[in-house]
């Protein structure tokens, strides 16, 4: 691969050398968005599946009580390595990182196949769930890194919604699988077959990282190299962590963005569609709801990679959100009123209450890819910098989990469904109101990549301070 002499000046506001991509199979292969449909279907058949079990309410279980306490493992895990998982793909490398990542998700699904046959081993699936969410801190970390590192400025919507398209295909196919497995069932538990179809689907989706690229080989779009971070010292990386703050502190705002965007989805998955729908009505709403998804984040790509400038589609992407909120939660406050704990468990797909409903849990499928991709978007439109990104994404995700660990808790010991409601409204319409400041100031309409780098080294790995680094260069460059 050879190297054009001159330097062009990037879309992110600063000059790159530019490189001649790859002709062919190899072109074809190594172009970055090949690598984020590839990553898509690592999540299809990791995070995607389990997506699909937990959409059925109690993961496919009569009795939610496991399925919610399995989830405070997993989320509960999931905080705390999250929180440093994105120091731990700068050392491992994203590769290995989303390697590793993918392996909880088979032993997890398969201890819902052990609780089906042996009704009394509750506490393996909390454990497998507590291993998932280790696995899931690394997998999220490097797909965070790489979703964000591969397209251009103008492509980022764009690479966001693909991989959100395939990711819920994961869902979607999921839960199409447990639709057609038990549309006769009567017991209220998901049948053995569509447990072992779940795991022999999750064992293919530990194979497909060994087959990317590494992505120090892939060339952009515009010619540019992708920015790898460096793997320096442990040292060097928590302190990352604490720089990452120190020099942008804005980014405390998005704090409860990130807090929120895994709540809802203990209200939406247990205390509604599991408290009202029978098994055939749940697995029907699951299998919408992932549909849905994928329009969802086709549908808010085209506002945020619109012709529009940066700001205006970022206070767009804000007002789409805080809309829909309201349209959804006004609408389900008239339908929780109607019921209490534990819920009727009895609207089929026959039944007339069934079509407002579902209605509505299709717009919630909406509402969640428009969130979490304006969510990734806004964090790709602080900052390019890989490094940066891998630990905004550690931030997103343990802040992510640690509210879910509480929900999920909060459901396990029977708090009124009200108070889930209530709780899920106001966390999401604060969630906005504290990113609108955040957009106001930080967001601007290019990138500067010159002030991305969160520390740097010298040749033995020693940290120096990045203020005094430029003030060092300048000079050098007054006196040359």
């Amino acid at each position: 691969m050879s190297f054009h002499d001159e330097k062009a000046g990037s879309e992110d506001g600063a000059e790159a050398v530019m490189h001649e991509q790859r002709t062919g199979w190899k072109g074809t292969y190594y172009h970055p968005l090949t690598q984020i449909v590839m990553l898509g279907f690592v999540c299809f058949m990791g995070p995607g599946l389990f997506n699909a079990v937990n959409g059925l309410g109690g993961g496919g279980q009569l009795d939610p009580t496991t399925s919610a306490n399995a989830n405070v493992a997993t989320y509960s895990t999931f905080a705390a390595v999250g929180f440093f998982a994105g120091s731990i793909n700068n050392k491992l490398g994203s590769k290995m990182t989303l390697q590793i990542g993918t392996l909880g998700y088979c032993l997890y699904i398969g201890s819902y196949l052990s609780l089906n046959i042996h009704p009394h081993s509750g506490a393996f699936v909390v454990a497998a769930g507590a291993i998932l969410g280790i696995c899931a801190g690394l997998l999220w970390a490097a797909q965070g890194s790489l979703m964000l590192a591969y397209p251009t400025e103008a492509e980022k919507g764009k690479y966001i919604a693909i991989f959100w398209a395939i990711f819920n295909l994961g869902g979607v196919v999921g839960s199409a699988v447990a639709l057609g497995t038990n549309f006769n069932n009567t017991a209220g538990t998901v049948g053995n077959s569509t447990y072992i179809a779940f795991i022999v689907l999750t064992a293919i989706g530990i194979c497909i990282p060994m087959l990317m690229a590494d992505p120090k080989k892939v060339i952009r779009s515009d010619g540019a190299k992708v920015i790898i971070p460096l793997h320096p010292s442990w040292k060097t990386q928590f302190l990352g962590l604490w720089v990452t703050l120190k020099t942008d502190p804005m980014i405390l705002l998005l704090f409860p963005m990130f807090f929120t965007s895994n709540w809802f989805y203990t209200w939406q998955w247990n205390d509604f569609n599991a408290a009202l729908f029978d098994l055939r009505g749940r697995s029907l709403n699951s299998f919408l709801y992932w549909t849905s998804q994928i329009f969802g984040s086709i549908g808010i790509s085209f506002l945020l990679d619109s012709k529009l400038s940066r700001r205006a589609r970022a206070f767009s992407g804000w007002a789409a959100l805080m809309i829909l909120i309201f349209i959804t939660h006004i609408w389900a406050y008239f339908y929780q009123i109607q019921y209490v704990r534990p819920g009727p468990s009895d609207i089929d797909i026959h039944n007339k209450r069934f079509i407002g409903r579902v209605f509505l849990y299709i717009l919630f499928g909406f509402l969640d890819s428009m969130w979490q991709t304006t969510t990734y978007w806004l964090m790709g439109a602080i900052s390019n910098d890989a490094g940066k990104l891998a630990i905004m994404v550690g931030f997103y995700k343990s802040l992510q989990s640690a509210g879910a660990a509480g929900v999920w808790r909060a459901d396990a010991v029977k708090t009124p469904f009200m108070n889930l409601f209530i709780s899920t409204w106001v966390l999401l319409v604060s969630g906005l109101l504290f990113a609108l400041p955040m957009i106001h100031l930080r967001v601007k309409n290019h990138t500067d990549l010159a002030d991305e780098t969160l520390v740097r080294m010298d040749s033995k790995g020693h940290i120096r301070d990045v203020e005094q680094v430029k003030k060092e260069e300048q000079l050098a460059a007054a006196t040359a």
